[in-house]
């Protein structure tokens, strides 16, 4: 039986910053009223559920986000132009903060006053923000995406640790109707759908987007993807100083000679899965010499590990320095494991690293890259990255960039308004800073947002 009468849970459950749990202790019965008895009074042209866009965008211009995307002008350069090409891009990421994932959902955000009134007076049609998406050039599109991942980027934060790491992954998005570039691919859970498989890459340090290339559905990650890499590994190392230690984490598709070869030319350190073959299986089984580093309450091993001497032909011609790590246990653990031994409880994970680190930390180093997966799940139903609003590949790319450019800020307009708010998902986060009732008057030659006292902008503005 408990004696605890307020678990440690219930403010997790309550979010008191946006209402929480109302009191419960009354002794009277409730009543509901009967809806038929409430009246309908005149309409109120200046009522807002988005009063948070106005703090957000002023964030923003701190930020300094309006003035760098006045870069992209060059895209609509007639002096004439209604709307401005940074224009319409502040408009999309002020929607996508708001929640809305396509971009359709425009239209129903162009009845709140806010919001047209943050657009600059009038919302754009659809078509025109379709055909200002299709003006993006891979000049544009790299531009977008160094915006992105500077904004992803906190020199600061980073420092603040000894060893930074790059998780590198890859996502299938499905697609629903004819998208360029858009091919069947590897899809587990749609075969034969076309789809697109973009690249994208987090500093776990930061849980934030720092790279991201969107390709098509049937180009798997390898060599191609060298060049893509070394440019987020380059963008990474750059924030850091000279003893700090940069690792790149990648899943078994890393596993490529000329990969290797770039990590060693940029002197940062790797650890990834191995392509499991059967030369490197029995390599694995014929191991000996295995040392304990974990015990049972009886003083027997239940975790070994060792070193394998494999090396595959094409990291000896490519010069490739790589280290086959093998961790075997008796204790049921996640992901994919092999049984190499007939009659014994042990299985195994194998490992390639450049480190000299031990072993196990190696392998307790590599799980921590478990955490991209809910990040990704995080940008695909919080954001929408996987719903691709047009036919044009390129135009495609530039949402996909947005939406993550998009996270990005959000993720630093919490540290700084709400700190206590970061371990939060998008969707709490949107109900307690963005998704607020509001009322935008004008009085004193100026114009003024009033929200109710409870909610949570109030007081954070205290």
């Amino acid at each position: 039986m408990t004696t605890t009468t307020n678990p440690s849970s219930t403010s997790k459950v309550r979010r008191d910053i946006v209402g929480g749990k109302r009191p419960t202790r009354r002794r009277d019965r409730i009543r509901r009223p009967d809806p038929t008895r409430i009246g309908l009074g005149p309409t109120d042209e200046s009522l807002t559920s988005m009063a948070g866009l106005a703090r957000f965008g002023a964030f923003l211009r701190e930020q300094g986000i309006d003035r760098a995307l006045r870069e992209f002008r060059s895209l609509k350069p007639h002096g004439g132009t209604v709307y401005p090409m940074d224009a319409q891009l502040r408009l999309l990421i002020d929607a996508h903060a708001a929640g809305e994932t396509r971009v359709f959902g425009v239209e129903a955000l162009s009845s709140d006053p806010l919001f047209v009134r943050l657009a600059g007076g009038v919302v754009p049609s659809i078509d025109t923000l379709y055909r200002d998406l299709n003006r993006f050039d891979e000049e544009a599109l790299e531009k977008l995406e160094a915006l992105m991942a500077q904004k992803g980027l906190d020199r600061e934060r980073l420092r603040a640790h000894d060893d930074v790491h790059l998780d590198v992954d890859t996502t299938v998005e499905p697609q629903f109707g004819e998208k360029e570039g858009a091919r069947p691919g590897p899809n587990p859970r749609y075969r034969g759908r076309p789809s697109y498989h973009p690249i994208v890459c987090r500093v776990a340090e930061l849980d934030t987007c720092v790279g991201a290339q969107l390709r098509p559905g049937d180009r798997a990650f390898g060599t191609e993807d060298v060049d893509v890499v070394r440019k987020i590994v380059r963008r990474v190392s750059a924030q850091l100083h000279a003893r700090q230690r940069l690792w790149v984490r990648i899943d078994g598709a890393g596993d490529d000679a000329s990969l290797f070869t770039m990590f060693q030319q940029e002197r940062v350190l790797f650890v990834t899965k191995p392509r499991l073959t059967p030369n490197l299986w029995e390599a694995a089984s014929k191991v000996k010499d295995w040392r304990a580093v974990d015990w049972d309450a009886f003083d027997k091993p239940i975790t070994e590990v060792a070193d394998i001497a494999f090396e595959r032909p094409s990291w000896r011609e490519a010069g490739a320095n790589v280290r086959v790590i093998a961790v075997r246990t008796r204790e049921p653990r996640a992901g994919r494991q092999l049984y190499l031994w007939d009659g014994l409880d042990w299985t195994v994970k194998l490992y390639l690293t450049n480190s000299d680190d031990p072993a196990e930390e190696i392998a307790r180093r590599y799980e921590g890259r478990a955490g991209i997966e809910p990040l990704i799940a995080e940008w695909k139903n919080g954001w929408g990255i996987g719903e691709a609003p047009c036919w044009a590949f390129r135009a495609n790319h530039a949402v996909l960039l947005l939406k993550l450019l998009a996270h990005n800020l959000m993720r630093r307009f919490v540290r700084q308004v709400a700190p206590h708010l970061t371990r939060w998902r998008v969707s709490w986060i949107r109900r307690a800073l963005v998704q607020v009732p509001g009322r935008l008057v004008r009085s004193g030659r100026r114009w003024l947002l009033r929200v109710p006292s409870a909610c949570a902008l109030m007081r954070l503005r205290e």
